[in-house]
């Protein structure tokens, strides 16, 4: 049957059609959706968050050990910290079939970097597939399952953005159940590493099956060649649907290799192509990883055939590509002139004209109070601006850099922060201050602030406690005890954690209540070693969404002088000056009620219903 999916449902509906038993991940974007999708359609398949990718990658790897297929699911940067054990489980190899999906972000639209992680599967020995659209994503992660059996190795399933997030009609099938019965038999040599002659036999065994998969690449449905010509092109994953939509204006005859086994490369068709056209140009997302495999090739063969693509400067090696930068690197390739991007007049006097619109906290946003307490915090404790630094980490949270409040000074890799902050107190012989989400606390923030602790460093951290995993769409993480299936799990208090750990000073506080957050900043602020202040109140979208929010407060007109204090030391969207009445209005249409401003009035113009009565 076909049905309209997004790549990422199209996945999870192939891992569902393969029989699957486990699936695991850390959301990120653009990988979230796949978990979310499978937790949807099978609830019985345990499908739930990981604390992060490392934790997720070693539980799947105990499932497949036993015999059962299970799927890893992170965005790019995530296999950075799964990176650790997937060098040794290459070498262990797998039982069940392992898929780790990782979805890469050329652009980068919503990550760190924009790290081509094709590099994993060369490093780790293992092989990578890598899909062109959603109906491919679909068929090719099923093939990705019967490759791992029978291989005895993870795969890794490397996506992009325009995959994971393009909609299209997908053929998908039946669900299947495999009904294995999971057996996990001892075998020191494959899964103990702490033997050296095992692991050298090991990495001998590694080197085997993967020249052994290469031979199958060679002849797999999944690469082939069309067209006729003596030009070349030779590409992988969604820029193939770029080539094929420009090709028809070109004019030319081209002969295309398409791949999506970037490693390991198939190296006789690759060769056989090769001597087939008289110049190439590799066309790819990311590194120029494709192009750079491709010419090792040819020189070990004595080829002398060109190869071009993004080392020649022919594609750019950062940002994404689009069909326009595809077409004219194909025209470059070919001796013409590029085409050149003709922005009407009318559009450019517009842009200058257009107000910008960054983004910003969501009306009610916690963080807004509890960024807002700190820095008025250290403020009345006589600390400039600029004399104590304010880490950030990931999360939403990460808009506080912007004004009004301009507050964080980094925003590095999850949990680094408390790491930052250590750091600095060390050598800067001074309090440090560290601000992180409660779900980047319990993916990487823990170990962070045990060494504070056992180091006795002079750090303040703000753990912000919005009770979800709010950037990536409200995932539960272990701090929430909720379930992504509606299973019952056990929440973690992240007070009595923190304590269990050893920080003396820890207090929980309110951020909607800018004096006693603020109080508590200040005191902890002057505690010699490690304190903890956790800002706990919940994001404000499913309180929206659970029609849950207070009635927004009043404007006392003959109270308001239009100062815009509300304005400047919030930043909050809902709070409009009007240039006409110069008072400031309420929108409440998006006003939440959360009244901080109504606490940072100067003049005592805001005010609730109840507060007038």
């Amino acid at each position: 049957m076909k049905r309209l999916l997004m790549g990422n449902e199209a996945i999870a509906y192939g891992a569902l059609e393969s029989g699957i038993a486990f699936a695991t991940g850390y959301p990120g974007t653009p990988s979230t959706e796949v978990i979310e999708t499978i937790a949807r359609l099978k609830p019985e398949v345990f499908a739930e968050w990981a604390p992060n990718e490392k934790v997720a990658l070693e539980e799947a790897a105990g499932v497949s050990y036993a015999g059962l297929r299970s799927l890893v699911t992170m965005k790019c940067v995530g296999l950075n910290v799964a990176a650790d054990p997937l060098m040794s489980l290459a070498y262990s190899g797998v039982e069940g079939g392992l898929v780790i999906l990782v979805a890469d972000d050329p652009g980068p639209h919503t990550s760190q970097t924009e790290q081509d992680d094709r590099y994993y599967g060369k490093i780790a020995i293992l092989p990578v597939l890598e899909p062109y659209d959603p109906q491919e994503a679909h068929d090719l992660i099923k093939y990705a399952y019967e490759l791992s059996e029978k291989y005895k190795v993870p795969v890794i399933f490397r996506t992009t953005t325009r995959v994971n997030h393009t909609t299209a009609d997908v053929e998908v099938g039946e669900f299947v159940e495999l009904n294995r019965k999971p057996v996990f038999k001892k075998d020191i040599e494959r899964y103990v590493r702490a033997s050296m002659e095992g692991n050298r036999r090991r990495h001998k065994w590694l080197n085997e099956t993967i020249r052994k998969i290469e031979e199958e690449f060679n002849s797999m449905p999944f690469n082939w060649v069309e067209g006729e010509g003596k030009l070349g092109i030779i590409v992988e994953g969604a820029p193939y649907n770029y080539v094929k939509e420009i090709l028809p204006s070109i004019g030319e005859d081209f002969k295309i290799l398409k791949l999506s086994t970037p490693h390991p490369l198939p190296r006789k068709l690759v060769l056989d192509f090769l001597k087939s056209v008289e110049k190439v140009i590799v066309i790819e997302e990311g590194a120029p990883f494709l192009e750079e495999e491709i010419k090792v090739v040819a020189y070990e063969e004595g080829l002398s055939v060109p190869i071009y693509g993004k080392r020649t400067g022919l594609l750019p090696l950062e940002g994404e590509l689009t069909p326009r930068l595809v077409k004219n690197a194909i025209l470059k390739f070919l001796g013409k002139e590029a085409e050149e991007v003709s922005i009407p007049q009318e559009v450019l006097e517009a842009e200058k004209l257009a107000p910008k619109r960054p983004p910003g906290m969501c009306p009610g946003c916690p963080h807004r109070g509890s960024y807002r307490a700190l820095l008025d915090a250290l403020r009345e404790l006589g600390y400039g601006r600029f004399d104590i630094p304010i880490h950030g980490d990931i999360g939403c949270y990460a808009l506080s850099l912007l004004p009004p409040l301009e507050a964080i000074w980094t925003e590095f890799v999850m949990g680094a922060s408390i790491s930052l902050a250590n750091g600095q107190s060390v050598v800067m012989n001074k309090k440090i201050v560290a601000t992180i989400g409660d779900s980047t606390f319990f993916h990487n923030g823990i170990q962070p602030l045990i060494d504070a602790v056992y180091k006795d460093l002079d750090v303040l951290v703000i753990i912000l406690d919005n009770r979800t995993t709010a950037m990536t769409g409200h995932q539960p993480h272990p701090g929430t005890g909720g379930s992504e299936t509606g299973r019952k799990f056990r929440e973690i208090d992240i007070e009595a954690l923190v304590r269990a750990i050893g920080v003396k000073y820890v207090k929980t506080v309110d951020p909607y209540d800018l004096k006693a957050t603020k109080e508590a900043i200040k005191e902890a602020m002057q505690v010699k070693g490690p304190a903890v202040i956790i800002a706990k109140r919940e994001c404000v979208i499913p309180v929206i969404r659970r029609g849950e929010t207070r009635e927004p407060p009043i404007i006392i007109e003959e109270k308001c002088t239009g100062c815009k204090a509300c304005i400047l030391l919030s930043g909050c969207q809902a709070l409009i000056y009007d240039p006409e009445t110069r008072k400031v209005k309420i929108d409440e249409l998006i006003c939440t009620g959360c009244g901080i401003c109504n606490q940072l009035c100067p003049f005592d113009a805001i005010k609730f219903r109840e507060e007038l009565e």
